[in-house]
């Protein structure tokens, strides 16, 4: 069954082009998690990687907030290490995972583990309105989502110490600044911006960005040779692809080239 043609309770997917854009929908409540949605999440995610029409997927969210983390609503209280292991870690996994780029369009708050999923995609937009908050600690807790990972290579130990210490809220332009995001963009241009970047990601090949992003997280950790060594093998696998003969093909006969993802 095509992936647009289903319904989710709390998600909205659409696809235009190469794109996919999936939507948290839940408004009333900052589109904060519950199990079903983490659930829902999980099936998109999947399924788009998974769907060759498919070439980037972007995430959203509906109404004010991009998420405001968990709803402790829905929340078993006295099993935090159960949710976090059937809920949380398997979705950044397989964000992690993707064999296609997805983009975050943050237009509004990301607070706790909204804005570390947002932060472990490929590449973040977000509205000049936007704020993203570390709000663990404002509760009793410790970051989750991936945001003990990401954070500190993304803005520095220091930073992302005090950070996640004091939640205090940072606005998208310095979000930008330190280096937490790509770019801040002016509210009203965000979805139009972020669409032109997937729809432009989608058009390139696609398995060698896969390939690029995870060499780039590897680098952080890898030594010099380790990392040459994942040059090596991940440009090996790149030139063999439809898309690098395509690329080559158009390079010499000075057309632009037309890439399959394959």
């Amino acid at each position: 069954m095509a992936l647009t043609s289903r319904t989710f309770d709390d998600l909205l997917v659409a696809q235009s082009g190469a794109v996919a854009t999936i939507t948290l929908n839940r408004p009333d409540k900052l589109n904060s998690f519950t199990e079903a949605l983490h659930a829902d999440l999980l099936d998109v995610l999947r399924t788009a990687d998974g769907d060759d029409s498919i070439r980037c997927i972007m995430i959203t969210g509906a109404g004010k907030g991009f998420c405001a983390g968990q709803d402790l609503g829905d929340l078993d209280l006295n099993n935090l290490q159960d949710v976090i292991e059937k809920q949380y870690n398997p979705l950044i996994k397989t964000i992690a995972g993707l064999q296609k780029p997805i983009i975050a369009c943050v237009n509004g708050v990301a607070a706790g583990a909204g804005a570390n999923m947002a932060l472990n995609c490929d590449i973040v937009l977000a509205a000049r309105s936007a704020r993203f908050i570390q709000s663990f600690s404002q509760i009793g807790l410790v970051p989750d989502g991936g945001g003990s990972w990401v954070l500190p290579r993304l803005v520095g130990h220091a930073k992302a110490m005090a950070l996640v210490m004091t939640a205090e809220p940072v606005m998208a332009d310095d979000a930008e600044a330190m280096g937490m995001i790509y770019e801040a963009v002016d509210d009203a241009d965000l979805q139009t911006t972020a669409h032109a970047l997937a729809t432009r990601l989608a058009a390139l090949p696609t398995t060698a960005l896969a390939l690029t992003r995870n060499m780039l997280r590897q680098s952080s950790t890898n030594t010099l040779e380790q990392q040459l060594n994942v040059e090596r093998d991940y440009q090996a696998a790149a030139s063999n692809t439809a898309d690098f003969k395509e690329g080559v093909d158009a390079f010499l006969n000075k057309r632009k080239p037309v890439y399959t993802g394959k």
